[in-house]
């Protein structure tokens, strides 16, 4: 398969002519949008600790008062370990699982809740099914326990969060180019600088082609995010970008089961058809921040984006309906669709905060107001094999070509809008020198229109057949009390909430046609979270956290075992997790955690037969540790260690991934004063066989074998 896009080699051309235009001049940084001396929550982290962060409060806040699990990964940590893709990050993530997403979209497990909308970037929704990069980010933050009082619907395991680069009143120059096995060639360029006294821009560029360890999968994908910050007055400053990301690959599904486990050996082998499985999007966002600073603590930030997404994605892959698709004599089953989706977001936040002092309680007062308009089409095809939409084929010779892809019975084809007001206020109060309380309450309204374009019985007619809707008011409020006896440690409880309507994703569809039922009928779920928990300074550098928490999560979705659902389903996860990260000396940093988590379906029908069972993908012991020792001479050296334990494809806990442990080394140098620098990164050590995730029983995900990729970034 081919992927008509940036060319393999032109990216390598286009970052050097744009170093060649570079000047190499030192600046000073201004406080107005960057300052050396202290780390800004929206800014970047110096090493693997950050400080601050603003994704759970949405106020510059220092992570020891915030009471909730939030993991910051940040840049330097990506580029040690030569990230490029959002399941990388969540390796190192304490609670968080990558999930394969049919091979055609970011999605992660967050404390056994599987979701593929609670993306955000800068705080803003960005929930459409693509793949997303590294390339243009300061860090990545995950907060695990529902943040419905910030985020509003969905958001039931937690939310992940992209902090974007922005301009700096000074100079920026750093080219990248990454040469990898399965001929993997990346390039990345960010560079920037003032203008005049009064403005800087930024700008940061992507391209990569790579290969794969399995047959016939191949990538190709570019970007560039150009953004510019203009001060009107020197307490007003405007920041515009605009970005352009363009994904194509294979989409991948994996291997089936057998016997309950991943069918053995073989693990390049590509189950279907890999030049009719593709996976294409393209993301074109732009954005507007207003920041003003009125003095005495109150400043107003107005927040706006919209994005357009385009995204087509087709698959030949082991069918998922049978426990286990390989059976008894070799055989097995392939089917066929294909999806098209086009979506337009578009957000505005404003953000008003202010810092007072009244009876004698410091007040941090935000009050916002969100307003969300989107706009989503959706058409599925089913894939026939002559008159059948399967095909029994030998699992040693696992190929099929789809000849049509067509409407038939319940494919989607529709049209959905969705309007979203929320307001929302948060108050985090110094109630002593060491004990601080914060509350918030929001209100979200989200009410979402649904064109049904099908037609019963007329493949392929596009004449509207049923027109739904549903409205939902929500309130979502949050609690937490931090106390702080000593400066090197703290202490919090919290509660949060949070509410997952049925239309949470754009989705609502006739669930029963012959009773007319519909998603439009159900409230939404909700999930709750009782979380306590403590940060340690154990050195200047280096903190440890944990968190012991327990998520419910009420009114899922059941089978009614007649062809429609009801809603009495519950999910409760119990779990402890444990955080590690910073310098232990000067020469070692250390990145890390430990996740224990025991969660069970507490509620269900008996036609779901799921009573008991763990949920999907959720390991119930999950560990990981990375560390980077500086030599000496411009030496340094890295280590990696990630186990994960036995977890289940499915919640019907018929077929399990094995329990794995990896490892992950590296090795650097640094020259020509620190400015060039070449990185040595290899996966899997051990040449270990091993399945990380999994889209249900018939579609895991193999991990690959022992790779390198070398790296040589210069500075300028």
């Amino acid at each position: 398969m081919h992927c008509p896009v940036l060319p393999k080699y032109s990216v390598i051309v286009m970052l050097a002519a744009f170093a060649t235009l570079a000047t190499a001049e030192e600046q000073t940084l201004q406080a107005v949008r960057v300052t050396a001396q202290a780390e800004r929550a929206d800014g970047p982290v110096d090493g693997y600790r950050a400080t601050r962060s603003a994704t759970f409060t949405k106020t510059d806040t220092p992570l020891k008062e915030v009471p909730a699990s939030v993991s910051v990964v940040p840049a330097e940590l990506m580029k040690d370990q030569a990230m490029q893709s959002l399941a990388d990050v969540f390796r190192y993530i304490p609670g968080a699982t990558n999930h394969q997403g049919e091979g055609n979209r970011d999605q992660v497990v967050l404390r056994g809740i599987s979701t593929s909308a609670d993306f955000y970037v800068d705080g803003m929704r960005d929930d459409a099914q693509v793949f997303r990069d590294l390339y243009n980010l300061e860090r990545v933050e995950v907060l695990k326990g529902p943040g419905g009082m910030i985020f509003g619907r969905g958001g039931a395991g937690g939310v992940v969060n992209r902090v974007t680069k922005k301009p700096v009143f000074g100079h920026v120059g750093e080219v990248a180019v990454t040469l990898g096995t399965q001929n993997q060639l990346r390039g990345t360029l960010d560079i920037g600088e003032k203008i005049g006294d009064s403005g800087a821009w930024r700008m940061s560029v992507m391209g990569e082609h790579a290969g794969s360890f399995r047959d016939d999968v191949e990538m190709d994908r570019y970007a560039i995010n150009p953004t510019a910050t203009f001060l009107l007055t020197p307490q007003t400053a405007v920041t515009l970008g605009f970005e352009h990301l363009k994904d194509n690959r294979t989409a991948d599904r994996g291997v089936p089961a057998r016997n309950g486990r991943p069918i053995p050996g073989n693990v390049d082998r590509f189950y279907g058809n890999a030049d009719q499985s593709v996976a294409k999007s393209t993301v074109d966002g732009a954005y507007a921040i207003v920041d003003h600073d009125f003095g005495n603590g109150t400043q107003f930030r107005n927040s706006f984006r919209v994005t357009h997404y385009d995204k087509f994605y087709q698959n030949v892959y082991p069918d998922n309906a049978n426990a286990s698709s390989v059976n008894a004599v070799g055989n097995m089953r392939l089917a066929a669709y294909n999806n098209a989706n086009q979506r337009t977001n578009v957000f505005n936040q404003s953000d008003l905060t202010t810092r007072f002092t009244t009876g004698g309680f410091e007040h941090t007062l935000l009050a916002g107001l969100e307003l969300g308009y989107q706009d989503s089409s959706n058409q599925r095809n089913t894939g026939f094999f002559g008159g059948a939409t399967t095909v029994t084929v030998p699992a040693a010779n696992p190929f099929a070509t789809a000849t049509l892809f067509r409407q038939n019975a319940n494919d989607a084809n529709n049209r959905v809008t969705a309007n979203i007001a929320a307001a929302y206020l948060q108050d985090q109060i110094a109630l002593t020198q060491s004990l601080k309380l914060l509350a918030g309450l929001r209100f979200d309204h989200f009410k979402t229109n649904f064109d049904d374009r099908r037609a019963a019985g007329v493949p392929g007619q596009t004449i509207p057949a049923t027109d739904l809707s549903r409205t939902d008011n929500a309130w979502s409020p949050r609690l937490g009390l931090i106390w702080s006896p000593t400066q090197s440690q703290t202490y919090y409880a919290s509660y949060s909430y949070s509410f997952l309507p049925s239309a949470e994703t754009l989705g609502l569809t006739v669930l029963n046609a012959a009773t007319g039922a519909s998603s439009a009928d159900f409230a939404p779920e909700k999930a709750i979270n009782y979380e306590v928990g403590g940060r340690w300074d154990l050195m200047p550098g280096l903190s440890l956290s944990s968190a012991l928490f327990r998520l419910n999560r009420n009114n899922v979705r059941n089978s009614d075992g007649q062809g429609g659902f009801v809603q009495v389903g519950q999910q409760q996860t119990d779990g402890v997790e444990i955080g590690l990260q910073g310098d232990v000396t000067s020469q070692w940093k250390v990145y890390g955690g430990f996740t224990y988590l025991d969660g069970r379906v507490t509620k269900a029908t008996q036609a779901a037969n799921t009573l008991n069972h763990r949920p999907q993908l959720e390991p119930q012991n999950s560990f990981s540790l990375w560390n980077r020792y500086d030599i000496g001479n411009g030496w340094a050296g890295g280590l990696g260690v990630v186990h994960q334990g036995v977890s289940y494809t499915n919640v019907d806990n018929v077929v399990s991934l094995p329990a794995f442990t990896r490892l992950d080394g590296a090795l650097y140098y640094a020259f020509a004063g620190g400015k060039t620098k070449l990185a040595l990164n290899l996966e899997n050590l051990t040449n270990r066989e091993y399945f990380p995730t999994a889209d249900g029983n018939n579609n895991i995900s193999p991990g690959a074998p022992r790779n390198a990729r070398l790296t040589l970034s210069h500075a300028f």
